[in-house]
């Protein structure tokens, strides 16, 4: 594939936010752009193999580090130890960034569908961006995802179940190794917890359950690991009777993958996880000639 095209934007509080722009190989009409937001702790460039599989298909791909994180956090921080760490304006404007980018995509593609994908900490920026703007998205996915209320989203160890004198502290990720040595060798990575990093105060932030009466009917695909620690089907699927129930979406499908943890994009069935991932895509945004 091409390389991407890094751009920047400043955000509300002057910090600079790094995004790539992959674009749909040439000769292939572009039918539509996602937005992808990664998970604490890491940064875009950990989806390539998604990003790849998406341009092939004929998606734009505008992917940014959030604030405090990979590239954006070492512009942010100019400390590696520091990554993860929001800084001014917290959770908030960490969504807010994520809505600016949405802003400039518009208006970029005015006429392209626009795709909201996010992983973890990133499908739940993409669930309050959109509560506040649900006109904006044409659909979303959200993977490793979780209702966001205290009972449904796991605040313990995300590492207990697997936890023991040989553990490598990083099982929850994924139960391919590689991907644990790959993710603590990347030099733009932090295996500090969410609640160390953001502090109580701004993790609290987080919870919050979808709004009522969505004005815009959107479609959203849930991708969850059966032994995912975060949230988990259960919680998952809790989250898809909300979207139903409060608010008012009609089009709402849950794939659940046995034996997958947290990082499906990661998982030993990534492959299927991607083919899923398009053939949903393509029943609702299709190829254009």
């Amino acid at each position: 594939m091409a390389e991407p095209r890094t751009a920047a934007f400043t955000d509300e509080h002057g910090i600079e936010i790094v995004y790539d722009v992959h674009l749909a190989p040439q000769g292939t009409p572009a039918r539509g752009v996602v937005q992808l937001l990664h998970g604490v702790g890491e940064h875009a460039g950990r989806y390539v193999r998604t990003i790849d599989a998406l341009t092939a298909a004929g998606f734009h791909v505008y992917a940014d580090d959030h604030r405090g994180h990979g590239r954006t956090g070492m512009r942010q921080h100019g400390d590696a130890a520091r990554l993860g760490r929001l800084g001014p304006g917290g959770l908030r404007a960490a969504a807010a960034a994520v809505w600016q980018l949405t802003e400039l995509i518009r208006a970029e593609h005015p006429d392209l569908p626009l795709v909201l994908l996010g992983h973890s900490w990133g499908s739940f920026l993409a669930q309050m961006v959109l509560d506040a703007h649900p006109e904006a998205y044409d659909a979303v996915i959200l993977s490793g995802s979780a209702r966001r209320t205290i009972r449904d989203l796991n605040a313990r160890p995300l590492n207990a179940r697997w936890a023991g004198p040989e553990a490598d502290g990083l099982e929850w990720l994924s139960r391919d190794p590689a991907v644990w040595r790959d993710f603590r060798d990347d030099p733009l990575t932090t295996e500090t917890p969410l609640l160390k990093l953001f502090g109580p105060i701004e993790a609290a932030r987080l919870y919050g359950r979808p709004r009522k009466d969505f004005p815009k009917d959107v479609p959203v695909l849930l991708l969850v690991g059966r032994d995912d620690p975060v949230g988990g089907p259960r919680s998952v699927h809790r989250l898809a009777d909300d979207y139903r129930a409060r608010s008012g979406l009609t089009d709402i499908t849950t794939f659940v993958y046995p034996e997958a943890r947290h990082e499906l994009f990661h998982e030993l069935q990534q492959d299927e996880v991607r083919a899923d991932l398009l053939a949903w895509l393509d029943a609702r945004i299709p190829a254009r000639d």
